[in-house]
């Protein structure tokens, strides 16, 4: 539980600095795919594959507790 909200606090906290230089930084190619509303599309796509790798994650760790609580190993 410590390591997701930590990886929680670390997207949080990098998603607050990215969204400070937007503003600065016009980027056409991002202006226009803001204008055909397919912007979202790729905000879903980035979304489902950190969800995909967090659950990933997730599944290893779990696995590796069931091995060290297998083989007694603290």
């Amino acid at each position: 539980m410590k390591t997701l909200s930590l990886i929680l606090l670390l997207l949080l906290s990098l998603g607050g600095t990215s969204m400070a230089q937007a503003a600065e930084n016009a980027v056409p190619m991002a202006d226009k795919l803001r204008e055909d509303g397919k912007i979202w599309v790729v905000v879903a796509v980035i979304a489902i594959v950190f969800a995909g790798i967090a659950i990933n994650m997730l599944r290893i760790d779990a696995k590796l507790r069931k091995i060290e609580k297998d083989l007694n190993i603290k």
